[in-house]
């Protein structure tokens, strides 16, 4: 059996919106604090600690993010669905789980 790629570029698709989506509510969260600071010294580590988490997510979302448009890219190459290390073919539940893989399961571990 092998991967569709209609549907896993629609997959794909849609997770990169997602993650753009994610990425804008997050910025928008920490340039535009939904509580204003008072002046208590807890209050202000609470609201930094909550800003460097916000931080953390969107690292975390745009690195995904590049991860979904590296396979998009791949799909557009030919080269979607085939292992960066031995060359065979991702398989196909693997690339359900997880569009964005790069590796087969034998070099994944």
């Amino acid at each position: 059996m092998s991967i569709d790629l209609n549907t896993a570029k629609q997959e794909l698709l849609k997770l990169k919106e997602e993650y753009e989506t994610r990425i804008d509510k997050i910025k928008d969260h920490i340039q535009n604090p939904q509580d204003d600071l008072n002046e208590h010294w807890e209050d202000q580590a609470i609201a930094y600690r909550q800003n460097d988490m916000r931080t953390n997510l969107m690292g975390e979302a745009r690195q995904s993010l590049m991860y979904v448009e590296n396979a998009l890219s791949r799909i557009e190459n030919g080269t979607y669905g085939e292992c960066e290390v031995c060359g065979e073919h991702i398989e196909v539940q693997r690339l359900q789980a997880l569009p964005y893989a790069t590796l087969c399961m034998k070099h994944a571990e």
